[in-house]
């Protein structure tokens, strides 16, 4: 799989990285207010060029894919079908994907499971597509995207050294 594959599996599906962006943009620019939606963009575009990455979405997609052609066994397809709330193989396969830049990753996904913002909710609403797995990943990827800009981005809290006297 490539970059390419990953960015025309999601535009197949409805996603335009602009729109992940966006979700990155929005987690990010509070704490960075000079952050600009094209660094959102080149860091949704960084976490796509992991082939770890690639091959997530394209096991969750295709799940999905399968599951809108009533091609997966029973009971399977019922609660791909329901999108079951207890059914969290979606959110693991996901969570794989926030790791990839540390822990801010799996606070951030948390989040946008919990809030479902932006493309996330318009996936997660669409009633006419199966999305169990594509609404989870791209918070993944929007979680990672986010805490890349978090680590590469100046401006750390700086610790005053502790000389061990008191």
């Amino acid at each position: 799989m490539s970059y390419q594959m990953a960015e025309d599996l999601l535009g197949r599906r409805g996603v335009s990285l602009s729109s992940i962006a966006e979700i990155v943009y929005i987690l990010q620019s509070v704490y960075y207010p000079t952050l600009t939606e094209e660094e959102c963009l080149v860091s949704v575009k960084s976490v796509l060029s992991k082939r770890e990455v690639q091959y997530t979405l394209m096991t969750g997609i295709a799940l999905d894919e399968l599951a809108e052609k009533k091609l997966l066994p029973q009971p399977f397809q019922a609660v791909m079908e329901a999108d079951e709330s207890l059914y969290g193989a979606d959110e693991t396969l996901a969570l794989g994907i926030t790791s990839v830049y540390g822990m801010i990753g799996l606070t951030s996904f948390g989040y946008l499971d919990k809030i479902k913002l932006g493309i996330i909710g318009k996936l997660n609403d669409d009633k006419g597509s199966i999305h169990v797995f594509l609404d989870d990943l791209v918070a993944g990827i929007a979680a990672a995207a986010s805490a890349r800009i978090a680590h590469r981005h100046e401006g750390a809290k700086v610790y005053p050294h502790v000389t061990g006297t008191e």
